[in-house]
């Protein structure tokens, strides 16, 4: 049907929104009915959680809450979610909570000590190397007799409990000074982690300190002469050319057990590890001419088994493991007392004697240094000095001049 334009007579469509002739409006524009619908989000399935915009000049305004359970009437139980609750948009949030929904931990659950520990541990290897990944493992071993209490339960008598009287469930040995406090630092961790989660209120694991004094040890000593050809005459055992292997290398005791065997070059002559200092870490130690042979021993024995670790410790089986920090500690004073060696020697005894032999021989300081994994602080040597493996290659072969039987 055709229409007289208001503006200029003429005529138009009555389906015109203006005049083709003058452009004088003739109709409003339609709205667009459905695009609000289609900026609204969708509803949040049942159980997954809530997402709510603070109305406020917060940075993060959006705020996640997560179903824990329902009330006698059947409405949802919702808490903060742990251990972000706001985010600065709504698909951050989102996130979130679809990653809680896919591990979910229930904050409400009265979980053991043990379920703690196994939930707290898969956090912390995110963030430590594998060595403080494991000791925290040996740590945990002298703590079962708290394995199946909740964790609301514990109290700081059942932590002195396992810290005083607790037997490690690897070595079956009590803890040393030095191992109570680490285990003392562990049950920090736990109940930090326990508080932030809403597992329990109070971390009850720093509300007392231990009274015993940790740095109970002696210094180190250096093996003796006498006690070298001891066991250079015992090189045949394995914990003995362990040892031996850490007098000629400096390795400290829980370096040696980490080496892994892709990090070992025999026909080079090399080991890479390290740990501890940014000095000593991933540093390369050359493999002295003496203890050739009983790396080699190992080595092959590892390939043998397609381990990862170079060192491997015998099980009741039958079969090999990882030759841990706590197990080596343990047979290096079995070896002691079984030949007849100083009784005060401890596994860093080693790393002191191939430093006092490297000095013996005259060895450039600076090369003991990068050996051994010590920050060099003379600006002209760390910085402005290139060394090449041949140059650490002819330092180590110094120690050559030193003549034990059996070498």
């Amino acid at each position: 049907m055709l229409i007289n334009c208001k503006e200029c007579n003429q005529q138009v469509s009555d389906q015109a929104i203006s005049c083709p002739h003058c452009g004088y409006p003739l109709k409003h524009p339609p709205k667009n009915t459905t695009l609000g619908k289609s900026r609204k989000r969708k509803r949040l399935p049942n159980g997954f959680g809530q997402i709510t915009k603070i109305k406020s000049n917060l940075r993060k305004p959006y705020r996640a809450m997560v179903t824990v359970g329902k009330d006698q009437y059947g409405k949802p139980i919702c808490k903060l979610l742990k251990p972000d609750s706001y985010f600065e948009t709504y698909n951050d949030a989102y996130a979130a909570l679809l990653l809680y929904n896919q591990n979910p931990y229930d904050l409400s659950k009265n979980i053991t000590c043990e379920e703690l520990f196994n939930r707290w541990l898969k956090e912390y290897e995110k963030k430590v190397k594998s060595q403080a990944y494991n000791a925290s493992l040996s740590y945990w071993a002298y703590c079962s007799e708290t394995y199946k209490i909740p964790i609301r339960n514990i109290r700081i008598r059942h932590i002195k409990g396992v810290i005083e009287n607790g037997v490690s469930t690897s070595t079956g040995n009590k803890a040393s000074p030095i191992v109570k406090q680490k285990i003392k630092n562990l049950w920090n961790m736990l109940f930090d982690y326990a508080v932030e989660y809403e597992l329990t209120d109070k971390n009850y694991a720093r509300a007392f300190t231990l009274k015993e004094k940790t740095q109970t040890k002696s210094n180190h000593m250096s093996f003796t002469d006498d006690e070298m050809k001891i066991l250079w005459e015992n090189s045949n055992d394995e914990i003995v050319s362990m040892i031996l292997i850490q007098c000629y290398t400096g390795w400290r005791p829980q370096e040696m057990c980490e080496l892994e065997l892709e990090n070992i070059n025999l026909t080079v002559g090399t080991m890479i590890g390290g740990m501890k200092t940014e000095a000593g870490e991933k540093r390369i130690v050359v493999v002295a001419p003496a203890i050739k042979e009983l790396v080699k021993w190992h080595y092959d024995r590892a390939k043998a088994c397609n381990a990862k670790y170079i060192f491997l410790a015998n099980n009741p089986d039958g079969s090999y493991g990882h030759f841990t920090y706590s197990r080596y500690k343990y047979r290096f004073g079995k070896t002691m007392k079984a030949l007849g060696l100083n009784k005060d020697h401890r596994p860093h005894d080693p790393r002191k004697t191939f430093v006092t032999m490297c000095k013996r021989v005259d060895m450039d300081e600076y090369a003991i240094k990068r050996l051994v994994g010590h920050a060099i602080t003379d600006l002209t040597e760390s910085t402005y000095t290139d060394r090449d493996l041949s140059w650490l290659t002819s330092e180590i072969s110094k120690l050559n001049q030193i003549q034990y039987s059996g070498v």
